[in-house]
């Protein structure tokens, strides 16, 4: 039966149809403008950059300027590159420039597209973001297309790491900006730990283009990013909770093995609080006060150490160390260490050294990154999959861009075998097939071990050639996809997202020029050697093309259909035939997810014998319910943290803003005074109550009180005496001898000096309290989850505590720079003596592996820091066991200059 809206859809297009109809006019109206502007020299062409720049300055609306400015592009691009934008790329730089989602297929040049509304957006002159995947990429892109915008006048800077703060500044400060995702979130962490407003490298955050806008804004902005410092040690309260653990009975604690979570009863909790009261450690009556968050988490981290974790099994005591086994291949894994103080928690249980924590000194998540930009945009080839996401979090809509020239990709109806054995033994008879009559297989796996378990199958069926990849973003990486097209290669592959390198029949012509001629001089030979190369993909390029394309052969599905699009999309470009078919057994993760022993019994029933696959269309409709069920339900956890990290997100304003103020303000000697004023205020509430009797006052705890945050030693004693004294009374002596010792310390350091130390003090402590508050937040939502049992709102919860825990961190600020204020004192110091700054590192975790990105230590992010002579490891670059661990961003230490993944790190194996 025909529904109503196929009918509608026939007669009036799509809503997609419909939003790329509506650009035709302006696609005309650039066209018309080109053969004026193939008249102008190149001087002329560039002045028009100033022009536009002038009338933007002037009032003009950038998009008002769109139709001038793309037809501009389009002719600088095809003087500069060679290259003419397409109809439809002109399409999709409208599409980004009107704060959406381009959705273009594999091939269709999304990085010629960019140029189109980055070149319009910079004529602002307040700074465009292009936002890549990976540090190679920003270099590829930047580098590419710079000819274009330096070609029109406009600057370009690239932000990699290990940029110095100077360089950092120099490239924000271009006209357009190149850079990682993970760059930009660090870069502006560290402005917000910055005490001058001319030490910050950001200028602030007007355009961003993201490329593989899912990969980063969905995939990677699941885990925050976090910049951490070395806490102070906390050994002797971890060794004092671990202590108290063993006095529990099977009673006092609820343990689920299967769940892996162990929590307190009632009576426990009790007889906790009454341990914790002995020791000093309980603040009020009950161990959930929101003053014993930090010890909630410490205990709890105590239960789990004692009660779910098992010596020789989770981990094993080495020396005095605590190292993890690997629950799934039963390695140990050295350097590696649980988070949130768990690990010190297992190493008191063990009685070995408790390492100190790292504190979390500033973090961000991508969401909230990104959200941040007045006008945001983004390039995939696959995003209509998440479509309401980018709209609920984002407010970003998915416009799906035509392709050039028609796709004639065909997509097999998945092959679903009973057995993973069965599978497989059609892959490999499939993968042969498709060698022996010359046509380039891709493979794709969806791990690590499920493409070296293939890897292995097809050398024992006596394949050789064949290339396996499964490390993520290198060079050597970029090659070997890129050459994935000549006639005869097979490729197995991991996830294919993020890539930036398209798989072109016959080859691609710059990756073996840079590789076979890279040592080669420019001359007659260099360019008799690129014209026999040239013949040479064109060849291939045929006989692949009667082969049937590329082939796209995936093991298994995805439980995201946006990843099963993007490797079908590798296959198909720029209308080259291709073909795409996934093979599946009742035995596959998704399958046995949803419900597939009933399939099973179905499918014996039937009398499906071995090796025979049932290839029907509902079959996939019903994967595609399924993948659609997970992917909701993924989509659910993803909002439900950021509701979370929505709530830290809007302190962190606060506090980010409150800091560029003071750094911006002439002086803060209002300010202070209103903190002062309001500590006294505070200070006389807590010793005289209202309408009381001088009798009644705690004049000795207010007196030492005063000495303690005033560092004023004042007769309060003798002053209750006098008649007629009432709180007023008190308070007044108080502010004015307060007031007269500010003032008089004001003249002794003299103005410019005492508002430096002012604004020094401020800034610091805030950055103190706020770290403060950052790890009671953690502590808080740790525990948070557990006022579900008490029919109570968790996030309700959370807001309303962490509000208070913010109320109460600003009530502390005023007192400590009150109390640092009054103590200070001048004194000179020479600069070799000044203490150098701790350690910082960055963090983030990759949510399918749980390891740190940046290696096991994270990445060294104070450029000045450097450790003592006799805590540096001796590197012989010619012995590999003497590195250590490294990074797969860090520098590789054998001298190559590459990067560790780019040379010894790289994970490319060839059979």
């Amino acid at each position: 039966m025909v529904s109503f809206g196929s009918i509608a859809r026939a007669i009036f297009g799509s809503s997609n149809d419909r939003v790329v109809r509506r650009h035709e006019a302006a696609i005309k109206a650039i066209a018309a403008l080109e053969p004026e502007l193939e008249k102008l020299t190149d001087d002329q062409l560039r002045a028009r950059t100033a022009e536009f720049k002038a009338k933007v300055a002037a009032g003009t609306s950038l998009d008002d300027l769109l139709i001038p400015a793309f037809a501009t592009v389009r002719e600088g691009a095809r003087r500069a590159l060679g290259m003419r934008h397409f109809d439809v790329q002109m399409i999709g730089g409208i599409v980004l420039n009107s704060r959406a989602i381009a959705e273009m297929r594999t091939g269709e040049g999304k990085t010629l597209v960019a140029t189109l509304p980055v070149y319009l957006n910079a004529l602002a002159d307040k700074g465009v973001h292009v936002v890549t995947v990976n540090d190679y990429l920003a270099q590829r892109d930047a580098e590419w297309m710079a000819k274009v915008y330096r070609f029109l006048g406009l600057s370009v800077g690239v932000i990699v790491h290990g940029l110095t703060d100077e360089e950092r500044r120099a490239a924000y400060a271009c006209d357009i900006t190149y850079a990682t995702n993970n760059e930009l979130g660090f870069d502006y962490l560290r402005d917000n730990m910055k005490y001058e407003r001319g030490q910050m490298v950001q200028r602030g955050h007007f355009f961003a283009i993201v490329d593989e806008v899912d990969s980063i804004l969905i995939d990677e902005a699941r885990t925050p990013l976090i910049i951490s410092g070395p806490l102070d040690d906390r050994s002797d309260l971890y060794r004092l909770i671990d202590g108290f653990i063993p006095q529990l009975g099977a009673e006092d604690f609820e343990l689920d093995e299967k769940q892996r979570q162990v929590s307190f009863t009632e009576d426990g909790t009790e007889k906790l609080e009454r341990m914790l009261e002995a020791a000093g450690h309980l603040h009020g009556s009950s161990l959930y006060d929101i003053e014993n968050v930090a010890v909630v988490h410490h205990v709890n981290n105590a239960l789990k150490a004692h009660k779910l974790f098992q010596r020789d099994k989770d981990y094993i005591v080495r020396g005095d160390e605590i190292v993890i086994i690997d629950e799934f291949t039963g390695r140990m894994m050295p350097g590696r260490r649980f988070s949130e103080g768990l690990h010190q928690a297992l190493e008191a249980k063990e009685g070995v050294t408790v390492q100190p924590e790292n504190q979390t000194l500033a973090s961000i998540t991508f969401q909230n990154y990104f959200r941040m930009y007045d006008k945001l945009a983004g390039m995939t080839g696959t995003a209509s999959t998440e479509a309401s996401e980018f709209g609920d979090i984002y407010g970003l809509d998915v416009i799906e861009v035509p392709t050039n020239l028609p796709v004639k990709r065909i997509d097999d109806h998945d092959e679903v075998y009973r057995t993973a054995e069965e599978k497989y033994r059609a892959i490999v008879k499939e993968i042969k097939t498709a060698a022996e009559r010359r046509q380039p297989i891709l493979v794709g796996t969806t791990s690590i071990e499920k493409s070296e378990y293939l890897a292995e199958r097809l050398k024992k069926d006596g394949m050789t050639g064949f290339q396996v990849l499964n490390a993520r973003y290198h060079e050597q990486e970029a090659y070997i996809v890129a050459q994935a097209g000549v006639p005869g290669a097979v490729t197995i592959a991991t996830n294919m997202a993020g890539r930036g390198t398209d798989i072109k029949l016959g080859g691609n012509l710059e990756m073996r020029i840079e590789h076979e001629l890279s040592e080669v001089p420019e001359g007659p030979e260099r360019e008799a050697r690129i014209k026999e190369i040239e013949a040479d993909i064109q060849r291939l390029k045929e006989e692949a093309l009667a082969a049937g394309g590329l082939y796209v052969l995936a093991t298994e599905r995805h439980e995201s259909r946006r990843i099963d699009n993007q490797l079908r999309g590798r296959s198909g470009r720029q209308g080259d035939p291709g073909q795409s078919k996934f093979y599946l057994s009742l035995q596959d993760d998704l399958m046995r997810i949803f419900g597939s022993q009933r399939m099973d019994t179905m499918l014996q029933r039937l009398g499906l014998q071995e090796d025979e696959a049932i290839i029907h269309p509902w079959i996939n409709k019903a994967l595609e319910k399924a993948q659609k069920k997970v992917e909701a339900r993924n989509f659910d956890i993803r909002k439900n943290l950021l509701k979370y990290d929505d709530v830290m997100n809007d302190q962190r304003k606060v506090i980010f803003e409150q800091r560029l103020e003071l750094m911006d303000a002439e002086g803060l000697t209002e300010s202070i005074t209103d903190m002062r004023h309001a500590t006294i205020e505070g200070l006389v509430a807590r010793h005289i109550p209202e309408r009381a009797y001088p009798e009644q006052w705690s004049t000795t705890e207010l007196q030492a009180e005063t000495q303690e945050l005033l560092n004023l030693d004042l007769p309060i004693k003798a002053w209750a005496e006098e008649e007629g004294i009432d709180e007023s009374d008190i308070r007044q002596r108080l502010t004015e001898a307060a007031d007269k010792a500010s003032a008089e310390k004001g003249e002794r350091f003299g103005a410019e000096v005492m508002a430096y130390v002012e604004r020094s003090v401020v800034l610091q402590t805030i950055d103190a309290l706020w770290r403060e508050h950052l790890v009671n937040l953690d502590h808080l939502r740790s525990v948070i989850g557990f006022r579900g049992y008490a029919q109570r709102d968790p996030l309700n919860e959370y807001k309303s505590e962490s509000f208070e825990l913010f109320q109460s961190m600003l009530g502390t600020m005023r007192e400590r720079v009150t109390q640092q204020l009054a103590r200070v004192e001048l004194m000179r110091q020479d600069e070799e003596a000044q203490a150098p700054l701790p350690p910082m590192e960055a963090h983030h975790i990759d949510v399918t592996t749980g390891q740190d990105e940046f290696g096991e230590g994270g990445r060294i992010l104070s450029a000045d820091f450097n450790p003592p002579e006799a805590e540096r490891l001796v590197v012989d670059p010619d012995k590999p066991e003497t590195w250590g661990h490294i990074g797969r961003n860090e520098p590789c230490p054998c001298g190559s200059g590459k990067k560790f993944k780019h040379c010894h790190g790289a994970y490319a194996v060839q059979a």
